[in-house]
């Protein structure tokens, strides 16, 4: 990613998007690395709740992860689709861009689909829940073996 940051960078000053491929689980299901791509766009509006940007950690990773809320001092809390684990205090300096489109096996629908709000929603609707549902899930597969 880190070699993929200055061409990003660039389509953003000539307001384009960019497309790059999905790597990791961490937003299973809806994304799927090798079958998925997300279209970036630059961020030109203040971030929300439900919105899924590209950001850089501290320590220089980059990361895909939801905003699941804003704190008071306007800083995000991500977490991803397939995670329960919250990252706090991550700043709007450390945004790169965020989600406009997503392409699943050639067909691409925008961030703004109605279908794709609703999963957005109920995602965040049941965030505290992941962790006891894994959890039940996790000791279900160990009884049942």
């Amino acid at each position: 990613m880190q070699e993929l940051l200055p061409f990003i960078e660039e389509a953003f000053k000539n307001n384009k998007t960019f497309t790059i491929p999905i790597t990791g689980t961490s937003m299973l299901p809806l994304l799927v690395q090798g079958r998925d791509a997300v279209t970036l766009k630059k961020c030109e509006e203040p971030l929300k709740k439900g919105d899924l940007p590209l950001y850089r950690r501290k320590d220089g990773t980059f990361v895909l992860h939801r905003i699941v809320d804003i704190d008071k001092n306007g800083n995000y809390i991500m977490c991803g689709d397939n995670q329960f684990l919250k990252e706090y205090n991550i700043e709007h300096s450390q945004i790169i861009g965020i989600v406009s489109e997503i392409t699943r096996d050639g067909k691409t629908f925008s961030a703004t689909n109605k279908k794709y709000q609703k999963y957005v929603k109920l995602g965040l609707a049941l965030l505290n829940v992941r962790y006891p549902y894994k959890r039940v899930r996790y000791y279900a597969s160990k009884i049942k073996n």
